[in-house]
């Protein structure tokens, strides 16, 4: 057996390195810090004018302060299109308020201002997943209740002479105007001429926690109950909030200019105590590949190319690809379609084609991504959708990982070393273990980003292409029978008692593991979507399927002859090397760390890893020849065919 246990190593560093935990920034962007002193004022203001005339001489003062401070922000940013227009913004917004213009005026251009912030320079406006309260509770009663008090109303002992006082979360006026995303904003970067200190030190999870808990306590238990009961009979409130991110940005008072009072109200009590009842929907997912994809062409059209680039990326790995796994399920041509459109705007964009042939591309993928929301919309999910789809995905997964575990279990009886078997079936099912891991941590400890997802799978496809084009160039030569014979005599039993049985089991665990973590993206997309029972059906029947195909595998390499067997082998390992190279070389562009170049003749063939770009035919090609030079030398070392 050929030494490559070193590229399995290659591997576990690869990996380890694609599931990078978010790091907490410690330097403030400059646009972050703009927007929460403009929240700040469209909260505050009211409190420092009314009726024209200043009531509180420090508050306005503080005011006056914070759009200076916004101002020499925004002024600080990078140079782009917007940032002219933002300056002009603040101008006025200061200019307002040393006029004393009434609260709804000045609260009016600092949101529309803050708004246009986030839209020229985009930041993450909602946590990953739903927050854990019991967690922001506790950090509320470590790091917070002193001065803001047990219940929210700034009355604990460490209030007394803060000036200004700090902030009641309990008073429902000013919670009316305040966001979650502005709370959180506040928790991570603290607030300058205030005794509020940054909380940077927190995880990212733990400030997303701790705003959702403070921004309950303005609203009673009983209209969360009353919440509860219109989220449940009112499929258009469901619609209204499809993802975490519409419930951090809405405030109440806008809500309740939209749906009413107590509507708004008690929806608002509910979700903020309730984040886990809003999911993660397709519809949110598009939308926010809509928005990166329209952000992307302005910026191209103001001639920031690099900037357009990482927008269109950022368009798929944070707006596509966690549907991916759903509408593969629901319409596999589709979502062909959109992952090529995808890749052909990147490559418009890297060649600086027209602005216009730009334009066209957005516009047909905005087409796209609506046919996807059609395909993937809760009324279009079936028993029958939700069977096929599971019994597809474990079934073309499992296939591949399945073929060569039967090939190493095929040789090992050939070469009637079974007491070598205990390795190979350790290898797949320490496999199996290593992905359910893999699901826990990405479900309760790290978040593992598109990008990590792609690059893992890319990285992992490449090095087991690697690992095959050895063990196939090796079962070539050992597909002559002298060969075989003198292998047999000189070198089998020794080989296996010097580590080859570990790079067996290290070979199933690679194979098996891989497909394992793709099947996991897919099943937990599908299992969000309900139809569990039906779900457990089609991975059951998949399963059964892929018993009978290794038992019909293994029965029919017992009776070929051992040239045969070693030659088939040799055949199969080596097709399944070039289908690796292929979508190892897909998943790294679609990560962003390879360039595209569109091959249009190209068809688009998944199951033989055939993707229509240069670098992948380029890829495949290169697979085929080493293969072919490997198959010769082999086969010259091998001698004359007996």
């Amino acid at each position: 057996m050929p030494p490559v246990v070193r590229l399995l190593a290659v591997l576990v560093a690869l990996t380890a390195a694609a599931l990078p935990l978010r790091a907490v920034a410690q330097d403030t962007p400059p646009a972050q810090v703009a927007w929460r002193l403009l929240d700040y004022i469209a909260v505050d203001y009211p409190g420092a004018v009314q009726g024209g005339r200043v009531v509180s001489p420090a508050e306005y003062a503080e005011m006056q302060e914070f759009s200076r401070t916004v101002r020499t922000r925004l002024a600080a940013l990078p140079e782009t299109p917007a940032r002219a227009g933002l300056v002009q913004a603040a101008d006025a917004l200061a200019a307002d308020i040393e006029r004393k213009a009434p609260p709804e005026t000045v609260a009016a251009r600092a949101r529309n201002l803050a708004g246009a912030v986030l839209a020229a320079y985009p930041t993450p406006l909602a946590p990953a997943k739903a927050p854990d309260l019991a967690t922001g509770a506790r950090l509320y009663a470590e790091q917070c209740a002193s001065c803001h008090g047990a219940s929210g109303r700034a009355d604990g002992p460490g209030a007394k002479g803060l000036d200004p006082a700090p902030v009641a979360f309990a008073d429902a006026e000013r919670a009316r105007e305040r966001s979650l995303f502005g709370l959180y904003q506040v928790i991570g970067q603290g607030l300058d001429g205030t005794a509020m200190a940054s909380f940077s030190h927190l995880t990212e999870d733990e400030r997303w926690a701790l705003a959702f808990y403070a921004g309950g306590f303005a609203f009673d238990a009983q209209a969360a109950q009353a919440g509860e009961r219109l989220w449940t009979a009112d499929p258009n409130l469901r619609a209204r909030f499809p993802n975490l991110q519409a419930v951090t940005q809405a405030t109440p008072a806008a809500l309740a200019a939209e749906l009413g009072e107590p509507r708004a109200t008690q929806l608002v009590a509910y979700l903020r105590r309730h984040p886990e009842a809003v999911n993660a929907s397709p519809a949110g997912s598009l939308d926010i590949a809509r928005a990166k994809l329209q952000q992307s062409l302005a910026a191209y059209r103001a001639g920031d190319q690099p900037r357009a680039e990482e927008l269109a990326l950022s368009a798929y790995l944070d707006g596509f690809e966690p549907v991916e796994p759903a509408l593969r399920a629901r319409d596999g041509a589709l979502m062909a379609r959109v992952e090529s459109a995808m890749g052909e705007l990147r490559a418009s964009l890297s060649a600086r084609a027209p602005a216009v042939e730009v334009e066209a591309k957005v516009t047909q993928l905005s087409t796209l991504l609506g046919l996807a929301e059609q395909a993937l919309a809760p009324d279009r999910a079936s028993a029958a959708s939700s069977f096929a789809g599971a019994f597809a995905i474990l079934l073309r997964e499992g296939l591949e990982a399945l073929l060569i575990v039967v090939a190493m279990v095929a040789f090992l009886g050939k070469a009637e070393r079974r007491d070598v078997l205990p390795y190979v079936h350790a290898g797949w099912l320490a496999a199996l273990a290593a992905g359910a891991a893999t699901w826990a941590a990405a479900t309760y400890l790290i978040s593992i980003s598109g990008a990590s997802r792609e690059l893992m799978e890319g990285f992992g496809s490449l090095v087991s292409a690697a690992v095959l084009i050895s063990v196939g160039v090796w079962m070539h030569g050992k597909s002559h029978a002298e060969a075989w014979q003198r292998y047999i005599k000189e070198k089998l039993s020794a080989a296996l008692s010097k580590g080859s049985a570990w790079f067996l089991f290290g070979l199933a665990f690679v194979v098996v593991y891989r497909e394992v973590f793709e099947t996991i993206l897919f099943f937990a997309a599908l299992w969000s979507q309900g139809g569990h029972a039906a779900l457990l059906a089609g991975a059951g029947a998949a399963i059964l399927v892929l018993i009978v195909l290794a038992r019909l595998l293994l029965t029919y390499s017992r009776r070929l002859p051992i040239s045969q067997f070693f030659a088939y082998s040799s055949i199969l390992i080596a097709v399944l090397a070039v289908v690796l190279a292929g979508k190892g070389v897909a998943g790294l562009q679609e990560a962003g760390l390879l360039d595209i170049r569109p091959l249009q003749a190209l068809p688009r063939i998944e199951i033989l890893g055939v993707f229509p770009t240069w670098e992948g035919l380029w890829a495949q090609l290169a697979t085929i020849l080493l293969l072919v030079i490997g198959f010769r030398i082999a086969g010259r070392k091998a001698g004359p065919v007996v």
